[in-house]
């Protein structure tokens, strides 16, 4: 009774740390790649870890850098996509891109 009882204080602690470092391996992050600024919006531009797709949190810019996002934009598939989209809906600048 005894043994099964000091198997299980040690196994079952022992079996949940390593399912949660397992666990953690598998888990994307997001990294802060640019910031910059344009019109009344300044942006922070972010990707996957794995570079798979970025995308644009936006605020107004006044607002206060540990507010809330006032928008997160949709996944694009380059970097490039993202700041064309932020240049042509929210600086406002007049690109050839902006009229696709």
């Amino acid at each position: 009774m005894k043994l099964i009882q000091i198997l299980k204080v040690a196994v079952i602690p022992v079996l949940t740390v390593l399912s949660l470092l397992s666990a953690s391996n598998k888990v994307l992050a997001d990294y802060l790649n640019s910031q910059g600024s344009g019109g009344d919006y300044r942006y922070e531009l972010w990707s996957t870890d794995d570079n798979n797709y970025y995308y644009l949190k936006v605020w107004l810019y006044e607002a206060s850098r540990e507010s809330d996002p006032d928008s997160t934009t949709r996944a694009f598939p380059s970097s490039r996509e993202a700041l064309i989209y932020f240049d042509c809906n929210y600086a406002k600048k007049n690109l050839p891109e902006c009229s696709q």
